[in-house]
């Protein structure tokens, strides 16, 4: 049974491809916003780290608490940067997915994803704060 031109289900076929693209584009829209809150909040999170030790360190100057808060502000800055760098890659990914769509190519995953890259940072800001905290020898001195 080879389909005709005016076979009925040729025009489906058509329809589908097309709510099919506008359905991917509703999930990239999603997969997007969804990374603009994780990283709003992992920057709002470094703000509020930075003003709890500097209101600790206001309240008690001890060079404890200015030890902590020099810490806190380290993390805090960590924080902040690195949502700021996934708000830019998300944007770029978003757009470069919309760009392949667009052009009716399938949009192709990546070899190393966001989320990977984003907790693997995560993790060294952690491991570094961490260090930091304990006394280590910290790069951030």
């Amino acid at each position: 049974m080879d389909a005709q031109p005016t076979d009925p289900r040729t025009g489906l076929a058509k329809e589908r491809t097309s709510f099919a693209k506008f359905r991917t584009q509703l999930s990239l829209d999603r997969t997007t916003l969804a990374w603009i809150r994780t990283a709003l909040t992992m920057a709002t999170f470094g703000f509020g780290t930075v003003g709890f030790f500097r209101s600790l360190r206001l309240a008690s100057p001890n060079p404890e608490s200015v030890q902590l808060h020099a810490g806190a502000i380290r993390f805090g800055v960590g924080l902040i940067a690195l949502g700021v760098a996934a708000i830019v890659l998300a944007g770029i990914g978003h757009w470069v997915a919309l760009r392949r769509l667009r052009r009716d190519e399938v949009p192709v995953l990546a070899r190393w994803p966001l989320s990977i890259t984003v907790a693997m940072l995560l993790a060294v800001v952690g491991l570094a704060s961490l260090w930091d905290l304990l006394g280590g020898i910290s790069p951030w001195r």
